[in-house]
């Protein structure tokens, strides 16, 4: 009897072997040999990454607070929100809180959780909680020794043109955006 591949596409492949190639503070990679639904084997390349935050930090209903930066992968000055990696002793609120500080300045006094979503399901292992923050309240907090950034507010409708028009191309800050348009009506 001969089975269709889509007839396979909800069933779980098996991991026969793993081993870590790579690691530091930030990344692990790990290479497994894997047995695909149809019985074959092949070899999948998994980037292992701690929980990651974003937070859109909203001045009020207009106004958008984001952070820019180069970035060493893509080569270029980018216009985002603040994001970072959340710690193992901190829930994610609180890592939002700390980049919502470290990145921004500010302290956010409501966190409204938009969504949860995977950064790159083909071989990245890393989930991202991304946040509204309103009730905005500015605090001095120590940047991030590797990081250099240029903070600035922008009107939310600029920064939907700036989505729209690809501007602004960081996933988290795209989706944060999209999620924030759609509960304002836009």
């Amino acid at each position: 009897m001969s089975t269709h591949r889509h007839e396979l596409a909800r069933a779980a492949w098996r991991t026969l072997t793993s081993r870590f190639v790579y690691e530091n503070a930030w990344i692990r990679v790990r290479e497994d040999r894997v047995e695909l639904p149809d019985g074959r084997t092949t070899i999948y390349g998994v980037v292992q990454c701690a929980d990651a935050v974003g937070v859109l930090p909203m001045l009020d209903e207009n106004t958008v607070i984001l952070v820019g930066q180069y970035r060493y992968v893509t080569r270029t000055f980018m216009w985002e929100m603040p994001t970072g990696g959340a710690s193992p002793d901190e829930s994610h609120e609180e890592a939002a809180q700390r980049e919502l500080r470290e990145e921004a300045g500010y302290e956010a006094g409501r966190l409204t959780e938009l969504c949860v979503h995977d950064s790159s399901k083909s071989i990245m292992d890393e989930r991202a909680w991304i946040y509204l923050a309103e009730d905005l309240r500015p605090v001095h907090a120590r940047a991030d020794d590797t990081e250099f950034i240029e903070v600035r507010p922008f009107s939310f409708a600029d920064v939907l043109r700036m989505v729209e028009t690809s501007e602004i191309k960081d996933s988290m800050t795209v989706i944060a955006v999209l999620h924030a348009a759609r509960r304002l009506g836009l």
